[in-house]
């Protein structure tokens, strides 16, 4: 089969295009032929060697498809189901082998492309909105990257639950992205400074919740513009790695909560995973969550995909297909 594999971390120059065997299923397992896979910012920091990986690897950690076979045991999955999954190294390949409780069957109304899109991205935006800071009518949120991938989902699901949204972006076709997806404020960083605008929107009160997937540049700042008890969910570094802080530096600034959520732990029993990856499908197929798919490129081209992804010149999901 078909796949990118990494040998040594590095730039976008080392996802090699390569042939590897097919994989067999095990007891308890499913072979997937992979029909689109997500791109995300943990595949780059898997690359770079941010987050270690034993070498060689095959990077990716998001898909859908169908299923080509099933092993020993499995009572859930039969050929032929389209099933997606999240949070399993190995998905930039033609087929991929995985537990059968940690694939989730696709319903009627989300195709595979949309299922791809939503599974990594789009669970990281409900726990982040329904549980690492359940939002609830009246909050403020500030959302970074309010255009990105998770940044639309997460603008979405804040203005359905009926919170305030203040998003940062870096230009103004941004900006109206981030508008059209339920944004009641818009800052755009390259012109304004968003801790004294998202202090003065707030009319010096602070946000309750400030969801940071950029990191490094935006961190200290974002602390800054949290009401007292506020938190801060630091949920990715696209900027950077953010340098360790004094817990003390928390109580000085209002009696914080600071936390670094991660999405496997938010999906830990296969119960979890199915129910939480149920309710986005049930918020696309009743149309409440809008995806953004305008990025697809071939699966041997994925170093182009990381290097506009960390370049910043796209907007919404980045997907390959083979």
């Amino acid at each position: 089969m078909k796949a990118i594999q990494i040998k040594q971390t590095g730039g976008p120059e080392v996802l090699e295009y390569v042939d590897l065997p097919t994989p067999t299923a095990k007891a308890n397992e499913a072979v997937v032929k992979t029909t689109a896979i997500g791109v995300n910012f943990i595949d780059v920091y898997n690359r770079e060697g941010r987050y270690k990986v034993p070498l060689p690897f095959v990077p990716g950690q998001e898909a859908a498809g169908i299923v080509e076979a099933v092993g020993k045991d499995v009572t859930t999955l039969k050929p032929g189901d389209r099933v997606a999954y999240a949070s399993m190294l190995g998905s930039y390949a033609e087929y991929t082998c995985a537990a059968a409780d940690r694939l989730v069957k696709v319903p009627d109304g989300v195709d595979d492309r949309q299922a791809a899109a939503v599974m990594l991205q789009g669970m990281t935006a409900h726990y982040l909105t329904h549980d690492t800071f359940p939002l609830k009518r009246g909050d403020t949120a500030l959302i970074h990257a309010a255009a990105g991938g998770v940044g639309l989902l997460l603008v979405q699901m804040a203005h359905n639950i009926g919170a305030r949204v203040i998003g940062t972006v870096s230009t103004e076709e941004k900006a109206k992205l981030a508008r059209d997806a339920g944004a009641d404020e818009v800052i755009l960083y390259t012109k304004s400074d968003f801790e004294s605008e998202s202090k003065r929107l707030t009319g010096g009160k602070g946000v309750d919740v400030v969801y940071d997937s950029v990191g490094k540049t935006t961190f200290e700042k974002g602390l800054n513009v949290l009401r007292p008890r506020g938190m801060m969910a630091l949920f990715g570094g696209s900027s950077g790695a953010v340098a360790p802080i004094d817990p003390i530096v928390l109580t000085q600034k209002g009696s914080l909560f600071l936390t670094r959520p991660s999405l496997g732990h938010y999906i830990i029993t296969s119960d979890e995973l199915q129910k939480r990856a149920g309710a986005v499908f049930g918020m696309i197929a009743a149309g409440k969550l809008k995806l953004r798919i305008e990025h697809v490129y071939p699966l041997k081209d994925a170093p182009q995909a990381h290097r506009d992804l960390e370049a910043r010149k796209t907007t919404g999901k980045l997907l390959l297909v083979d």
